[in-house]
This record gives structure tokens, sequence and C-alpha cells, in this order.
């Protein structure tokens, strides 16, 4: 429960709401939040929805599994990381990067930095967070060059944390997600590796495993007016970065690289999704991040079976 406290709560009252249903929504820096206020999906909903924000996905999830946070949009990578260690969470649906965008997600170094490429990274010191998309980039691009985990320095740092250390040098490289990644390019860091030559870009709506039973209806009303939400921002990029630089207090230039960088779109949950995710899992325990053996069968609990791109 202090993860939600310290969290910043942002309560949101639908036009004309009569109902005492409430629906607690995390969002990420640059998520959630700005997208559904922008868009005014949310617009006649029966019921309240009542917000709390995040610096990275690792605590969304552990308020979504100690039931303080009912639903959450995170990447695959944490979402599996937390599944497999034991958290009581589902993924009730599947989003997906419209094309791959590059410098979305990527592994930086500063400006003078000498190192050039993935193999270059090796004895150095690479911040990332743990369980994070970006600690899953490392692990594909180390195996990729042939290099395991203990070739390089790992350091596991929150965003804020990472960011600081990568300024004053304490780290060398940072595998790290926009909108961190966008401030940081224009600050002149570089890219030695990026996410869109390694991974597809699947993200889940993950909900707390009770929550998505006894708060079905509403959650599935929600994640209908989030696919909406979805379609109306690859379609007003402008708009949404402006909702979303007042939101977060990123630079608008930086608001507008998360929203062209980041365009994605309801998917359904299909064999392509279940094969990624078990490479995903297979990545993590072989660079032993997890002692987990929980069947991913059960991380699943689709509730928009039938995903309507066009609404």
């Amino acid at each position: 429960m202090a993860i939600v406290l310290a969290a910043c709560l942002y309560v949101w009252l639908g036009r004309g709401t009569a109902s005492g249903d409430v629906l607690h929504v995390g969002s990420q820096r640059g998520g959630t939040k700005a997208l559904m206020l922008a868009s005014g999906a949310l617009d006649g909903a029966s019921y309240r929805v009542e917000w709390s924000e995040f610096p990275a996905a690792q605590t969304l999830l552990e308020a979504i599994g100690a039931g303080a946070v009912d639903v959450g949009m995170v990447g695959d990578a944490p979402f599996q990381f937390a599944y497999q260690s034991g958290s009581p969470i589902k993924a009730v649906a599947v989003q997906s990067a419209t094309s791959r965008p590059r410098e979305s997600l990527a592994i930086l170094v500063p400006a003078r930095s000498r190192i050039a490429d993935v193999g270059g990274l090796r004895g150095k010191r690479v911040a990332t967070t743990r369980g994070s998309v970006g600690h899953y980039l490392l692990l594909r691009a180390l195996d990729a060059k042939g290099l395991k985990p203990s070739d390089v320095r790992l350091i596991f740092l929150a965003p804020g944390d990472a960011k600081a250390a990568f300024d004053t040098g304490s780290i060398d490289a940072w595998s790290i997600w926009s909108p961190y990644s966008g401030a940081a390019l224009a600050e002149g860091a570089r890219v030695v590796a990026d996410g869109a030559d390694y991974l597809s870009g699947y993200g889940f709506d993950a909900a707390n495993a009770n929550a998505a039973i006894t708060k079905k209806a509403i959650l599935t009303d929600y994640l209908e007016r989030e696919t909406r939400a979805l379609n109306w921002a690859r379609a007003h990029q402008q708009q949404y970065a402006a909702v979303l630089a007042k939101e977060t207090g990123l630079p608008l230039k930086i608001a507008l690289f998360h929203a062209q960088h980041l365009p994605m779109a309801r998917v359904p949950l299909d064999e392509a999704v279940k094969t990624e995710e078990r490479d995903v899992v297979a990545q993590f325990r072989r660079a032993g991040a997890l002692a987990g053996d929980r069947p991913l069968g059960g991380a699943y609990l689709p509730l928009d079976q039938e995903p309507n791109n066009a609404r």
C-alpha cells in the first residue's frame, strides 16, 4: 500500500456518473493517464476512475499484485518477470506497436563514449531496471553478440536514478525506454543497440487476478475505451503530445517524440504473442534472472477476445 501512497493519486469522475463502481488504474510516466484524458475516451463512463502514477512497470506491477491497483499497461517483459515471480496478475488485453519505431527502446551511451556497439559493453557498467523491457533488451543484445550477462557490470536502477548516473558518468551505458530515451537522445546520447532490432513490441493490460473477475464488466468497458483512445492517439499525435507534456512536465518536443515513437494498437492474444512470451521467459531464465516456473497459460485472461481496431 505504501507504493500507492507514494504515487500521485488523481481521481476522474465520468460525466453523469451515478454508479458507486470505482476502477483503480495505474499509469507509468508518459502512459495511459495522458492517453485517456487527451482522447476523452472516458467521457460518459458509468464508473469512476482513480489514477495512480508510477515511474516504471515494476512498481506498477507491485501495486497491481498487492490489489492496490486494478489494472495498468506494462511491457510484456516486466509482466512475465512479475508473473513468474509469483504475482497474482493476469494479462487481460494485448497491445502491439503498429510499426517498429526506432530509438523508443534502446541501449544508450553518452555522446563522448568510445563504445560503438554492443561488443564494446564488455566489462562496462550498464544500468537498467530489474525485470524491465530494458533488462530484456540488454539480455537479447548481449546474447546476439555471444556475450553473457556476467560479461558486463550490470547495475539495477530506477529510471530517475539511472538518468542521474548516466549524466554524471557513473555508468557507461543505459538500457531504457521512451520517454526517458527521448530525453537522453535530445541531450546527445547515442544508440548502440535499438530495441526495434530485437523485440516485437508487445505490451499487456495487466490486472489484479481478483479484480479481473469481480470487476470484469467495468474492466471490459474500460478496455474498449482504451482501444478507442489508442486509435485516436495514432491519428492525433500533436494533441496527445500537448496533453502528455502538461500531465508529465515533459518538454513538448520530448512528449511529441514519445507520441510519434510509440504508436500502439489492440491485437488479439494469438499464437504469435504466446510464442514471443515463451521466448521472453526463456531469455530471463537463461540469464539466471528468474527462479519461477509457472505455466504461461495461467497468465492470460483476455477480456477482449475480438479486438476492434477500427473503433
